[in-house]
């Protein structure tokens, strides 16, 4: 049974194969009939059909860039004037340098006032042996001076003084004064009668302390330095002295000074803000002085005396040793013009018993700056022998 499926399966299969080989046979057979069997008379020649050849992609003709139109040239607006890169006033640290200038001249001035005390300024011309020892306040001052006859005629005054004092923008310390002098007194002539003094100031060291200020675009500045200098004065007087009577004793006299004042250099002293700073070179101060003037003493009973003195002084061919280098200015040189001023001076004595005397005195000038008006007032007990 299974051989004959087999069988009938094979035999299927070879009339279905034959089949379908007939039919494939069939099929071609017309068509190639067909194609040989019609002319050129049957059908037009077919049109071929055109092929298609893409045409090349088109290079895009580029856009033309628009040429930039050219941007109007701005009108030039005025550039602001440059700011400064810094604090301006120069010009103002130069011009300090002037007043560095005053106060060297008044302290040359004081020193001076201060000399004359220990040369008897406020004392009677002719009068017998004394010592004094004294001491003054405003310009602090303590010392000795006196005088000594040594003939008839001839007398030595002489002093000798510690001093501190200050004044429009200085200061001076640890300054000892001496002074000494030489009078020529005529008394065989009477009581009515030339004299004749001539003398010195020395102060040969002190400590000094000057204060220079100028404004600038920030705020001010004001700068004080410290320095030595040392004072020298010489001078010549000559006078007319009466004795009106026992109690009375007047004088007048021209006097002809000259002064020099030595002050060594230095630097500006450093502080917070100093921009257009200064250095001082060392200079000598001097000027020349024509004093006028009189006195008056007189003797009230028999216990108090009393003394005024005063005159006008004219300076002349004063000359600044100022040098200074400031920043910003380069170097600048000040200068002194001639000055003009009134000093006075005067005491009050009680005799609290023979021989001794203590006096209450003063001495000052009136004046305009740089002098100025200045007074210095002290103390003293004199001893007569």
């Amino acid at each position: 049974m299974a051989k004959f499926t087999v069988r009938r399966f094979i035999l299927a299969a070879a009339l279905a194969a034959s089949a379908a080989f007939t039919l494939a046979t069939f099929d071609t057979r017309p068509a190639a009939a067909q194609a040989s069997g019609c002319g050129s008379e049957c059908e037009p020649n077919p049109t071929p059909s055109p092929t298609y050849s893409p045409s090349p992609n088109p290079s895009p003709t580029p856009s033309p860039s628009p040429s930039p139109s050219p941007s109007p040239a701005p009108s030039p607006s005025p550039s602001p004037a440059p700011s400064p890169s810094g604090p301006t006033g120069a010009d103002s640290s130069g011009n300090s340098i002037g007043g560095l200038a005053n106060q060297r001249f008044n302290q040359m001035i004081t020193n001076r006032v201060l000399g004359t005390v220990l040369l008897g300024v406020n004392e009677q011309i002719n009068c017998g042996d004394c010592v004094s020892a004294f001491g003054s306040a405003g310009s602090f001052s303590a010392g000795i001076h006196g005088r000594k006859a040594l003939t008839n005629n001839l007398s030595l005054l002489a002093g000798i003084a510690y001093t501190h004092y200050e004044g429009g923008g200085y200061q001076i310390t640890s300054a000892p004064i001496g002074a000494f002098a030489l009078r020529y007194d005529f008394t065989d002539w009477g009581s009515s009668r030339p004299f004749f003094d001539v003398g010195a100031i020395l102060t040969p060291w002190e400590k000094a302390r000057y204060t220079r200020s100028y404004d600038t675009s920030l705020g001010p500045v004001s700068v004080t330095s410290s320095t030595n200098a040392s004072n020298y004065a010489v001078y010549g007087r000559a006078g007319w002295i009466s004795r009106l009577s026992p109690r009375d004793e007047v004088a007048a006299s021209i006097e002809v000074w000259q002064l020099w004042q030595r002050v060594t250099g230095y630097n500006d002293s450093a502080v917070a803000f100093n921009p257009f700073d200064a250095r001082i070179a060392d200079g000598t101060d001097r000027t020349s002085l024509v004093k006028i003037g009189g006195q008056w003493t007189h003797l009230f009973g028999s216990n108090i005396e009393t003394n005024i003195n005063g005159g006008w002084v004219q300076s002349f061919a004063s000359h600044s040793g100022i040098v200074a280098t400031v920043t910003g200015q380069g170097t600048v040189v000040p200068t002194i013009g001639n000055q003009g001023w009134f000093e006075y001076g005067g005491r009050l004595g009680f005799r609290v018993q023979k021989g001794w005397i203590v006096d209450l005195f003063a001495n000052g000038t009136l004046g305009p700056q740089p002098v100025g008006k200045t007074i210095h007032g002290g103390v003293g007990l004199r001893i007569n022998y």
